[in-house]
């Protein structure tokens, strides 16, 4: 049986290693989310800032829940491969992880309470969070946020882990970590700020008042294609490797992390690996929600209803690949015009990604969390399209196809994966063939439609006209529809 991974000493030549004494550097910074993007992104560029310049930088990782990937990066001495995949598969082994904990709260807790931990980051997906956007405060509804609420001095949920951790750093002295979230959302850095403080509002105004003027919490932009892991990554990272790795992931070539640089505890030297540190992350946050982000979401629900597997299928589509490039444009009007940002380059650069044919990215990866990125990647942009005078019919067609899908799904007796896929699944059931009672009612739930859409009513005819047609005639004369006008 093939050898487990746990040491560098027996890699072939050509797979890269970390280029320093892992021993000689110790844990500065705790990252809650062990997910796949994590370990193909940060943990890439925090190897790469170690290998340039040192420091005590190296990473815990910790998943709230789960226990599975930790365990097995334990069992690896923290050790994993990272695949890049293009025209020939390359490997990497990552040496920044240290010690991970797995579904253990209180471990996590200790652990963002220890001096050492200078940086806690996050990547823990637009939902964990628990934060209502509009009001810029805590969502009480969200269950995590309700628990912690209920006992803050035992949290499970990520806002009450970081406001407890603060709390306690406070009461000892010791310094404040910095905050860094590397979810997708917009304005990141302020929106979790926002949910530590409405967290300590409640328990302690003091502390809200001391976390505001201590704590830093940086905007990032954050982008590397990172697929599911899957048999074949397993198998792929054990052929270029000749070890067993059970925490391997793959990714594509490029990778792209853009960073507010405000750590007064300091930070790895990322831009080593080819990170941005800039004042401002708000342009390119924006291009990258709105262009990528929103695109990926039009093309993972087109492409469940064609049967189209993965996205290098979608761009490979005669009638959806220019559906989604008129996408891009609809997105790239409602940029800030600023320095450092280029749609129409970034834009070609998106499709040779998306197309890239050794990446196996599943549609239905992505077609999941409607209700949180919707808002975000579709509608927030088409209301500033709308007070520009723009043509939002891209956005229209794309809302139509999302609510198709749902319909879908609820016909099937399937609900989707979504924080409230149980509330679209029972909407879509009761509006049956009504299609304008469908758009009322998903786009009714809290949260999700923009006042400078709520109350257009081209929009929503618009969308309706589009939904209609979808169910009558299919999905494919619709996109030639559209093609044609």
């Amino acid at each position: 049986m093939t050898r487990r991974l746990t040491d560098c000493t027996d890699l072939p030549r050509d797979v890269q290693r970390p280029g320093y004494d892992r021993a000689a550097h110790g844990i500065g910074i705790l990252h809650l989310g062990l997910g796949a993007f994590h370990r193909a992104h940060q943990a890439v560029y925090t190897d790469d800032a170690l290998a340039a310049e040192g420091g005590d930088w190296r990473i815990r990782g910790a998943n709230l829940r789960s226990r599975e990937l930790p365990e097995a990066l334990n069992a690896q001495n923290g050790l994993y491969t990272v695949v890049e995949r293009s025209g020939q598969e390359r490997a990497r082994v990552i040496g920044a992880h240290g010690a991970a904990i797995g579904g253990d709260p209180a471990a996590v807790l200790r652990a963002a309470c220890d001096p050492a931990i200078r940086i806690l980051s996050l990547t823990v997906s637009e939902k964990a969070y628990g934060i209502d956007r509009a009001a810029m405060d805590l969502d009480e509804s969200h269950a995590a946020v309700a628990a912690d609420l209920a006992r803050p001095d035992a949290p499970a949920g990520v806002l009450g882990i970081v406001t407890a951790a603060l709390r306690t750093r406070r009461a000892a002295g010791t310094a404040p970590f910095t905050a860094l979230c590397c979810d997708n959302l917009p304005e990141n850095g302020a929106l979790l700020r926002a949910g530590v403080l409405g967290m300590a509002r409640r328990r302690d105004p003091d502390l809200e008042r001391w976390i505001a003027e201590n704590v830093a919490f940086p905007a990032t932009m954050v982008d590397r294609i990172t697929p599911a892991v899957t048999d074949r990554t397993l198998e792929d990272a054990a052929a270029l490797t000749g070890h067993r790795d059970l925490a391997a992931v793959e990714t594509e070539p490029f990778s792209q992390w853009v960073i507010e640089d405000h750590f007064p505890q300091g930070r790895p030297a990322w831009e080593a690996g080819g990170a941005e540190l800039v004042g401002d992350v708000r342009a390119h946050e924006a291009m990258k929600l709105r262009m990528l982000n929103g695109s990926h979401s039009l093309l993972a629900y087109a492409g469940q209803m064609l049967d189209l597997t993965y996205v290098r299928d979608t761009v490979d589509d005669p009638d959806l690949e220019p559906l989604i490039r008129r996408h891009m444009q609809a997105a790239a009007a409602t940029l800030p015009k600023a320095a450092g940002i280029e749609p129409d380059g970034y834009a070609r650069a998106l499709m040779a990604r998306f197309a890239n044919p050794a990446i196996a990215h599943e549609t239905l990866q992505i077609a999941t969390d409607g209700t949180e990125k919707v808002p975000l990647r579709w509608l927030a942009p088409a209301a500033d399209l709308l007070r520009q005078g723009g043509d939002v019919r891209a956005f229209q067609f794309a809302v139509a196809v999302w609510l198709a899908w749902l319909s879908d799904l609820a016909q099937r007796g399937e609900a989707p994966n979504d924080p409230r896929g149980a509330a679209l699944q029972d909407l879509a059931r009761q509006a049956g063939d009504d299609d304008a009672a469908l758009l009322r009612g998903v786009m009714g739930l809290p949260g999700l439609m923009p006042a400078g859409l709520a109350g257009d009513e081209g929009f929503a005819d618009g969308v309706i006209d589009r939904l209609g047609a979808i169910r009558r005639n299919g999905l494919r004369a619709v996109m030639r529809q559209e093609l044609a006008a």
